[in-house]
Order: structure tokens, then sequence, then C-alpha cells
């Protein structure tokens, strides 16, 4: 499948809420490749559909050799929390220590339809929870305390990629119900 543009900081897309699926169909089948190919050609441990400019609740992780998708997710946090490093494929370059909830469980379908259970710790958790704040049009800096995000906003600025055209806009080839930015 081909390699996608991941959507930078900046992107209206990134903080526009995305839509449930309800179309299990070849266009969803492809778009998860497609989250999939992108995001390890990327090196990243996950992607949801926001970043490559699809408003749909889907997104893959890479995380320990493993790689998965969630389909309109619901998450369940533990009360335990961690501390660690995150990053995000839009917003490069970029690494700050962010809390998250220790342990997930995350419901939701595979891209057939059929319902899936993950349960996660550490960094699959980390991951489960980054991307399913993308769906929700949440960024990993808006979690940070306000020292933080402002170092954060700071290096945004700083950075080279900050500011750039925005990608050409290309109608999706998915059905995203006229979501596809």
């Amino acid at each position: 499948m081909p390699i996608k543009d991941i959507r930078l900081f900046g992107d209206p897309i990134l903080r526009t809420p995305a839509k449930e699926v309800i179309d299990f169909d070849k266009e969803l089948r492809t778009l998860v490749s497609d989250l999939a190919d992108t995001m390890l050609d990327a090196g990243g441990a996950g992607l949801a559909a926001p970043q490559l400019g699809v408003g749909l609740r889907v997104f893959t992780w890479h995380v320990d050799g493993h790689i998965g998708h969630l389909v309109n997710p619901r998450l369940v946090l533990s009360d335990d929390k961690q501390m660690g490093p995150e990053g995000c494929l839009s917003i490069p370059e970029l690494t700050i220590d962010c809390e998250r909830a220790l342990n997930v469980v995350a419901h939701g379908l595979d891209m057939h339809g059929e319902p899936l259970l993950v349960e996660g710790s550490n960094l699959l958790a980390r991951a489960l929870q980054h991307e399913t704040d993308h769906l929700d049009g949440i960024l990993f800096i808006d979690r940070l305390d306000r020292e933080a995000r402002r170092s954060a906003m700071k290096m945004i600025r700083e950075a080279e990629w900050f500011g750039q055209p925005a990608p050409q806009v290309r109608v999706s080839p998915h059905n995203t119900m006229g979501l596809g930015f």
C-alpha cells in the first residue's frame, strides 16, 4: 500500500473529533492498511486516521513487535499512573515526559466489525491512550502541565517544519462521509 502524508501540528483535522465508523467495508480495510504501512515507514508506535486526513475513529499501533488496530475505541483507564517520554508523528522531533494511566482496557471493533478487547500496560497503554486522544481532537501536548506545554510550544515554533505550507489536499479514496480533508 502507498505511504501517505502525515498531517502536522496546525492542521485543523488534528483538532476535530472523528466520527464513528459505521461501514466495515473494503475502504476501511484499505485505510487500516494505509495507517499501518505509513506508521511503520515513519517508525511510530501508533497512527490515527485523522493524522492521514481522515476523520474516522480508527487507529493502528506497533508496540513490542506487535501491530494492531482498533475501530471505535472506548478505554477504561487504571488509577495507577506512569510518567514517561511521549512523542507524536504529527509533531516531529519533539519528545516530552507525559503522565498517562499505567494500564488500559480498550474495547472496540476490528476492521471487519468484530468485537475486540485489548489490554495493555506501559508503552501499549500509552499508545492506546495517545491514539484515542487523536480521535477526540486532543494532542499529547494538551496533557502536559503549563510549564512543559510552554516549553513544547517554544520547540514547535522553532522547528524547521513549523509554518510550512499544509500538504496538498486530496480527496480521500475512503468513504469518509464527507469528513476527509
